[in-house]
């Protein structure tokens, strides 16, 4: 597990309110920073694979061959050298490339390290009720028969038979200084070799909506849902960095992290994600009007969005190409990228090009931090631009709203 992260309260808890399935002060707001992974591997075509099962969509042949072959190609890769001839991402200040961030949470009585994200509505986790087997590596919430629902069950499925299920409890999870004394907490019984090998990652808490939530055989809300109420004000913002961990603020703005305005856009809801609507791109000083719909998903680490919007950046990257042997673009490491941004509210959200280098391949070519959408049927924009943004995710009125600024020092 990665070193223990440090907590930092914007507003200090100062009761308990015992009556309420919250215990914080009415008027709480707090920081959670992220930790690093230890070390981890990047494989563009898996991410394309994860991000087509975890949108239930169909994964083609060819991307799960280049995802294997990428595996068996790098499994023992387990450095990258001062000139990025290497795919993986050890946890040292010299990485030269991003790396991937976690949050700890105290579930029950063990704290463990979740995956915040808001492309999914389910807190799941590792469990004393798994296999000794699927557990090695990993901190897990130990079950009380006594909180345990009832007749309730969830199941996270995708269509090759990867995923994760399991039983229902009730019991106490604590993010910051705040502690929902009764939140649904999804406990694997059993979980696949994709979940089990990451021993970084104890499971997801998700903060999409809880329209979405897997639990049968009545949906239960999300962990934000839960203590929403009992926040300064019902948002969280998510302030993902650049090589080093980020933090997600919850129940106010943190204007010290961000410049210029917030632009503000309402919320298409209906699928149960952070979605909206983007009204063009930029590619280094060419803008092109277009609809993107899409949502933004802190799950997602690359952008995935419009074939035409990633034929016209690489257009401009010389010697990109698209290899379906590798999952998707890539180009020459040492190619001069152009910057990317899309219009949101009138206004450009701009990507910086060092970004959109998500990693090498170990042959001189880097995999692109922008692929196309092919087989999602709509944009995400993942990491790849959140990592540049403060984004406010807003449920102050009936209509959601996304807020978009710039992050300080981008």
């Amino acid at each position: 597990m990665p070193s223990i992260a440090r907590l930092t309260m914007a507003l200090a808890l100062v009761g308990a309110v015992a009556a309420t399935p919250v215990q914080l002060d009415k008027r709480s707001s707090f920081t959670v920073e992220q930790v690093k992974h230890t070390t981890h591997l990047k494989n563009g075509a898996a991410l394309k694979v994860k991000t087509l099962r975890k949108f239930g969509k169909e994964v083609p042949q060819e991307l799960l061959d280049a995802s294997e072959n990428w595996a068996n190609n790098n499994a023992n890769i387990l450095s990258a050298d001062a000139g990025g001839s290497q795919g993986s991402d050890p946890a040292v200040p010299s990485d030269s490339y991003d790396s991937s961030y976690l949050s700890p949470v105290t579930v029950g009585s063990t704290t463990v390290h979740l995956d915040f994200d808001t492309g999914s509505a389910d807190l799941w986790v590792f469990s004393s009720l798994q296999a000794t087997s699927q557990l090695s590596g990993h901190d897990y919430y130990h079950t009380d028969a006594s909180k345990v629902k009832s007749g309730y069950s969830w199941e996270i499925s995708y269509g090759d038979g990867s995923g994760a299920s399991g039983k229902v409890y009730a019991d106490k999870v604590v993010v910051g200084p705040v502690t929902a004394t009764s939140q649904a907490v999804e406990a694997a019984t059993s979980v696949s070799s994709e979940f089990s090998q990451d021993t970084n990652t104890d499971g997801l808490l998700g903060l999409a909506f809880s329209t979405i939530n897997t639990v049968s055989p009545q949906q239960q809300n999300t962990f934000f849902d839960t203590v929403k109420s009992q926040l300064a004000a019902p948002v969280f913002c998510a302030n993902l960095k650049y090589h080093a961990a980020g933090t997600y603020d919850f129940g106010f703005i943190d204007s010290s992290k961000y410049t210029g305005p917030i632009t503000y856009v309402n919320v298409d809801s209906s699928n149960g994600f952070w979605g909206f609507t983007a009204t063009g791109y930029t590619v280094g000083t060419t803008t092109t009007k277009a609809s993107l719909p899409g949502i933004v998903d802190t799950g997602t680490t690359l952008i995935y969005t419009d074939t035409a919007v990633v034929r016209a950046y690489y257009a401009k990257v010389s010697g990109a190409k698209n290899d379906s042997t590798q999952g998707g673009y890539i180009f020459p490491c040492t190619a001069t990228l152009p910057n990317f941004a899309i219009t949101i509210g009138g206004v450009a959200q701009t990507v910086p090009a060092k970004y959109i280098n998500y990693a090498p391949l170990g042959d001189g070519t880097c995999f692109g931090g922008i692929q196309d959408d092919t087989g999602l049927g709509f944009s995400i924009f993942g990491d790849i631009f959140l990592k540049s943004k403060y984004v406010v995710h807003d449920k102050t009125s009936s209509t959601p709203r996304l807020g978009f600024a710039q992050q300080v020092g981008v």
